[in-house]
């Protein structure tokens, strides 16, 4: 019997030096809270997540990317493929979930997790922060390659998000775009950026990425 979709652990991140990053500080390393966290509207460059910390404001945070998401499974996945265990929140992701295709969401679906609302809004491209932060050789290529790159999210609710709440789809677009072919859209199968011009939902930050998109 299939678990229900739930988030395994909410994590924050605080700022901390590094050199892979021009803003000299990266707030990648989140770690699980512990307890309920605060989801909020975030301004420009801002967290959506109450006590999360994000220092590259030009790539990230803001309204479209208020909130990170990656499965526990494709945790699971790249821990076989690397040979060492990967904690809750490593890849710098805000909610750990399971049993919920975070790969195959539909951008614009909608998501009730605790009390509350996020929309799904654009893929995460990989950066050289993310690398260096990882440690992996060539790891920028071999993440993109596997294209499961976990999904950013807007508030379209502010509520509260502990570990252990449910996660409920409740609608989802009819345009068949989904979190992967986004990706693959805007980094390695460009030839389907034409698809992504009419979805709304789109986060801006990925948007400015359709200037150079085929006729």
């Amino acid at each position: 019997m299939a678990l229900l979709p739930r988030v395994v652990s909410v994590n924050v991140g605080s700022a901390q030096p590094t050199e892979h990053s021009d803003a000299d500080f990266t707030g990648i390393d989140k770690r699980p809270a512990p307890g309920p966290v605060r989801i909020t509207v975030p301004g420009p460059g801002g967290s959506g997540l109450a006590g999360d910390v994000l220092c590259d404001t030009r790539f990230h945070g803001g309204p479209g990317q208020a909130v990170y998401a990656f499965a526990r499974e494709d945790l699971d996945e790249w821990s076989a493929v690397l040979g060492r265990t990967l904690s809750n929140g490593i890849f710098g992701e805000n909610l750990t979930t399971s049993g919920l295709d975070v790969t195959g969401a539909i951008v614009g679906e909608r998501w009730r997790a605790g009390t509350a609302l996020l929309e799904v809004t654009a893929p995460r491209i990989p950066c050289r922060t993310f690398a260096g932060w990882l440690g992996e050789r060539g790891w920028i290529r071999t993440f993109t390659q596997r294209a499961a790159p976990g999904a950013y999210l807007r508030v379209a609710e502010e509520g509260h998000v502990e570990a252990g709440d449910e996660v409920t789809v409740l609608d989802r677009p009819g345009h068949e775009v989904t979190i992967g072919v986004a990706f693959r859209a805007l980094t390695t199968e460009r030839e389907l950026l034409p698809r992504l011009l009419t979805v709304e939902a789109l986060a801006e930050t990925a948007r400015r990425r359709l200037g150079g998109a085929p006729d």
